[in-house]
């Protein structure tokens, strides 16, 4: 286990416990929408990074030849397995060494994954590795800079800066440390590892119990569809979505 890996869900039924018992069925539609205006079409080879139990797996099975679902945790991906069966294959090992060839990959995501990375420099070294020139890699970021964090720090209640690119670890959240990042921090990681940015989205803008109970989950749904590439440029709701395209030269 590399040093720098600070998730283990080993043992924990991510499944049920952070989707099922959860009031997220808003947030769970806001990641398949983008994923769906995001990923190509056609893929011969392709890699869900972090991918835990195959949440998504629905988004991308018609999409692919060959389907990889890597995770740090075997209890996720035996829960895949036994969902999934033989239409992916499950990798298990370290995000810091992904267990690909250089440029095996035609395409990869990688969703609610960045809060638990350490270095993110490292972690996005690699998916540039795996990817094939002219490959694609859809990257989901946890923004430190939405709209409540600045309302909190603005009003004293929060210490952490959304305004300035250091990264942010709310260690009140996760003991092993919660990471986000400022947009401009994450794309210029992307810009110096060699990605180009294709297109950005802005997804799960409307994030908000108090929303959920006032409007209801559907409404919402709508709402963030059409939101998703006009707050785009804002760069202010929990999750910005990047479509990179590893340069053919």
């Amino acid at each position: 286990m590399s040093e720098k890996v600070i998730s283990d869900y080993n043992g924990y039924d991510y499944k049920k416990e952070f989707w099922e018992n959860a009031d997220r069925q808003y947030e769970d539609q806001a990641d398949r929408m983008a994923i769906r205006k995001l990923l190509p079409k056609r893929m011969e080879k392709f890699a869900d990074i972090g991918g835990g139990y195959g949440r998504l797996a629905n988004e991308y099975l018609k999409r692919a030849h060959k389907i990889y679902l890597f995770d740090y945790s075997k209890t996720e991906l035996e829960q895949a397995k036994e969902i999934y069966g033989d239409k992916i294959e499950t990798k298990a090992g370290d995000i810091y060494d992904l267990p690909f060839k250089d440029g095996e990959l035609d395409g990869l995501m990688m969703v609610r994954v960045t809060h638990h990375l350490k270095d993110m420099k490292k972690a996005v070294a690699e998916l540039y590795r795996v990817l094939k020139p002219g490959g694609v890699a859809v990257i989901e970021v946890a923004n430190k800079r939405t709209l409540p964090k600045m309302a909190r720090f603005v009003t004293g209640r929060s210490k952490v800066n959304p305004f300035d690119k250091k990264v942010a670890n709310y260690k009140e959240i996760s003991k092993d440390g919660f990471y986000n990042y400022h947009p401009k921090y994450v794309e210029e990681i992307f810009e110096k590892t060699g990605f180009r940015c294709e297109r950005v989205l802005s997804v799960s803008n409307f994030r908000s119990k108090a929303l959920k109970k006032m409007i209801g989950t559907n409404r919402l749904v709508k709402m963030e569809d059409s939101a998703q590439k006009a707050l785009a440029p804002i760069r202010f709701a929990p999750s910005i979505y990047y479509k990179l395209r590893k340069p053919e030269n």
